[in-house]
């Protein structure tokens, strides 16, 4: 990746553009399994996983959310290891399913694909982008997954 960004006419083209090789692997969890990472969470997110579990989402956010020093909402980690609540023993996630829109567009976060460094970083700790299964995920999905986190990024404060 010589380049990150390429101008066509006024256009910017995104290195990640013509899409990228990528499989999420069964019981994997490196990216749920990181030390203190923060899973900002969406309106929509809480409404999805409360009605998962059958509780109000006032009552959800009180047990499985907590509050940033900005006031946004996030998912609640381990006190042991600062990991995901809802991480398995087997790697595998609790709410898969309903999981937060910032755990579905892993490893398509801006932060991530935003420079040279910090995709080689993202390839390190997920091993889906170099696996020989791994199929091309095309530019515009990508897109849509950025989009999904940085939505989710700016989170909520009031509920």
């Amino acid at each position: 990746m010589k380049s990150i960004r390429q101008f066509v006419g006024r256009k910017r083209i995104e290195w990640w553009e013509a899409g990228i090789r990528f499989t999420c692997l069964p019981n994997c969890g490196r990216c749920c399994d990181e030390p203190d990472g923060i899973v900002y969470l969406s309106r929509e997110d809480v409404i999805r996983i409360s009605n998962n579990f059958g509780i109000e989402a006032e009552k959800w956010l009180e047990r499985d959310a907590r509050k940033t020093y900005d006031g946004r909402y996030v998912l609640k980690s381990t006190p042991e290891k600062g990991t995901c609540i809802y991480i398995e023993e087997d790697k595998g996630c609790k709410i898969h399913g309903v999981k937060p829109a910032q755990c579905s567009s892993f490893p398509f976060w801006n932060e991530n694909v935003r420079d040279d460094p910090s995709w080689r970083k993202t390839i390190e700790i997920c091993p889906g982008l170099v696996h020989p299964d791994a199929i091309l995920i095309d530019g515009n999905t990508i897109r849509t997954h950025i989009e999904a986190d940085a939505h989710a990024e700016r989170g909520f404060k009031q509920w």
